[in-house]
């Protein structure tokens, strides 16, 4: 696969913690199927995986090598101004949560063609550009 793809928090999340082996598993398979692609993450997810990390009981050390790793294999982008703007407009326009919405709208500003989260419907097309992919269906 080729090609500019977004990566939600909770896939880096599962590939990173084993408590579900099934998620764990997958989420590592992904990974080695996206290789080649232009893999986009945003500051968002980068907070996001620090505070769930926190919440498994891993230590700033652990989590900092982590997000070395995550930072070092992605394109991070920065939230802005616009990509609010985008996201209130979003989240008007297909009713996902706030947080969901700035995901959404950082992936559609860096022209992803693929979204890859758990948390949002699954085959879902966005602003003519995005396709939302859930890989644990």
């Amino acid at each position: 696969m080729s090609g500019r793809v977004f990566i939600d928090t909770n896939l880096f999340i599962y590939a990173h913690v084993s408590d579900d082996t099934v998620k764990h598993k997958t989420a590592a398979g992904l990974f080695r199927q996206i290789i080649g692609s232009q893999v986009i993450i945003s500051t968002q997810v980068l907070s996001e995986f620090y505070s769930a990390m926190s919440k498994h009981k891993r230590e700033h050390y652990e989590i900092s090598c982590f997000l070395t790793d995550i930072i070092r294999c992605s394109n991070v982008v920065a939230v802005s101004l616009a990509t609010i703007e985008l996201c209130l407009k979003l989240k008007d326009k297909y009713g996902y949560s706030y947080w969901d919405s700035l995901i959404l709208a950082s992936a559609v500003e860096n022209s992803c063609k693929t979204l890859y989260s758990e948390d949002m419907r699954h085959g879902h097309y966005i602003e003519e550009c995005l396709t939302i992919y859930n890989p644990f269906m």
